[in-house]
């Protein structure tokens, strides 16, 4: 008879022990995006049914979100491994408070867009797949502020890429084909560019695992090029972000697609580049960072004042506010030139801040072309008299999208002004309020325009419906509560940053004994 096999001692290469509940909390969203995207898609025959569902399921990832903020909040980043593989071996997903905090703004502005999406969106785009679109892309962006595997999150770009695609030109108009074959072309360079970056990595570090590559990029600092490979990232995630000189794609092709999908775009898509650009440079890559923060810093400051004096130029509503998200995209920029924990914070908050406030820019412009008849400066006017509430809603966003106080814009430039300043930076400080100076015209001009200006034309009367107003209220409650108590948000922005500049706790997180 055969000896009995000896056991097989798997706790070298796997987890063995039970893995907590809290830890599901790492993919359960990007799980449940998947599964209900396949549901609505299987009920596309009941549209009614399928956006409540989508609604519901937006408002669920959201609650889900809130609960892994929270967890990560109290308890530090946390590791879920695929397939119970050590790392760096399996697939790892680690939530620290950046991701945490950028996830949940995202499920926040997603879930106004569903909402809003009631009215926006017929039945023909509903049966056309708005929904599960939707949820492909939040599930892409989801996973992209998760994963702790740099390869992944090339994956999880292109997820979001896949579903984006879809809602662009849905509806299959002539400038939605048009703006879809700019914005394509230009994100497929950018993803090539940034697999290339992926190839070059792995062939340097000889692993994906982003704990092990901050880990082993300590030992490997003069040896490898490492600054070929930092200047391919920022060039890659540059481009999807929309920052100077190869922002041109944006305005573009924003424009074209319906109100809501614009107003997914402008809050999420270029945020997960520019999250991805800090999450690498300032986590991965600290030194290349630093000795490429000029750079940088002269990337801002062009992508702050062109874009702001494109605003000025713009007559199309919609090409403005892309304009504006742009500038935004340099505000951050500046932020990561300058590092350290003023300027990460400063560009974290004004993340956050962004998020909400684009996506409620682009729901007041449906609005005002819902009231007004179009998106032309030139052919608008009267709004005030037609509808006060309305206007003092428009007007808080314009104010806030100016950095202007009360509102939360302010705080974000307040913070990267001070760094800049403590760095010696003041032409950079001198960009970013230049920039605001030029935003605060553009704005001025279309509130005079838009709203103060006597109306070409009879205007129909019209009110506010629920399904458009509750969104657009609720964003703006937002832009209102982070001005006046902005405390808990810099709280975590600073926290968020600490974290980014020492990753000590998040190496911690994804190797408890240290690393192999």
């Amino acid at each position: 008879m055969a000896a009995p096999t000896p056991p097989i001692d798997l706790s070298a290469a796997m987890i063995t022990a039970p893995v907590s509940i809290g830890h599901w909390l790492a993919i359960l969203p990007v799980a449940h995006c998947i599964t209900l995207g396949a549901v609505l898609l299987m009920l596309r025959a009941y549209p009614r049914l399928q956006a409540w569902l989508a609604i519901s399921g937006l408002g669920l990832l959201a609650l889900m979100d809130a609960a892994l903020l929270a967890k990560v909040a109290a308890e530090g980043p946390f590791t879920m491994v695929m397939g119970r593989w050590l790392p760096p071996f399996g697939i790892a997903f680690t939530v620290d408070l950046f991701g945490a905090l950028m996830a949940f703004t995202a499920a926040l502005a997603a879930l106004a867009g569903g909402i809003y999406a009631l009215a926006d969106i017929g039945e023909s785009g509903r049966r056309y797949g708005f929904f599960p679109l939707l949820m492909l892309l939040m599930a892409g962006v989801t996973g992209a502020f998760m994963t702790g595997d740099i390869f992944n999150l090339y994956v999880w770009f292109e997820v979001l890429l896949i579903s984006s695609f879809g809602l662009i030109i849905l509806g299959s108009e002539r400038e939605q084909i048009d703006g879809a074959l700019k914005y394509a072309v230009l994100n497929l360079i950018a993803t090539t560019l940034f697999l290339a970056g992926v190839g070059i990595l792995y062939a340097i570090f000889g692993t994906l695992n982003m704990a092990d590559i901050a880990a082993k990029a300590r030992d490997l600092r003069g040896v490898a090029p490492l600054m070929t490979l930092a200047s391919l990232f920022l060039l890659a995630f540059g481009m999807k972000a929309a920052a100077f000189p190869v922002n041109f794609w944006l305005p573009a092709s924003y424009h074209t697609p319906r109100i809501v999908v614009s107003a997914l775009f402008a809050g999420l898509l270029t945020k997960v580049g520019i999250y991805a650009l800090i999450r690498v440079m300032v986590m991965l890559l600290p030194v290349e960072r630093e000795e490429l923060g000029f750079l940088i810093a002269l990337a801002a400051a062009a992508t702050i004042l062109v874009s702001a004096l494109g605003a000025l130029a713009e007559n199309d509503i919609r090409r403005l506010f892309g304009y504006v998200v742009i500038s935004g995209i340099g505000n951050m920029l500046a932020g990561v030139a300058l590092g350290g924990p003023g300027g990460i914070s400063g560009a974290v908050f004004y993340a956050v801040h962004s998020m909400v406030l684009m996506t409620a820019l682009y729901l007041a412009a449906g609005e005002i072309a819902r009231r007004g008849g179009g998106f032309s400066l030139s052919a608008l006017g009267g709004l005030y008299r037609q509808s006060g509430g309305f206007t003092a809603v428009s007007f808080v966003l314009f104010l806030a999208a100016c950095g202007l106080p009360p509102f939360s814009g302010f705080w974000p430039k307040v913070i990267l002004v001070k760094a800049s300043l403590d760095l010696g930076a003041w032409w950079l400080a001198t960009s970013i309020l230049t920039g605001g100076f030029l935003t605060t015209i553009a704005f001025g001009r279309l509130f005079l325009l838009v709203y103060w200006r006597p109306a070409p034309m009879a205007l129909a009367p019209s009110r506010t419906c629920w399904r458009t107003g509750l969104p657009l209220a609720a964003l703006t409650a937002l832009v209102v509560g982070f001005g006046i108590m902005p405390e808990q948000l810099l709280r975590l922005s600073q926290s968020a940053a600490a974290g980014l500049v020492d990753r000590q706790a998040y190496l911690d997180s994804v190797f408890p004994g240290g690393a192999p």
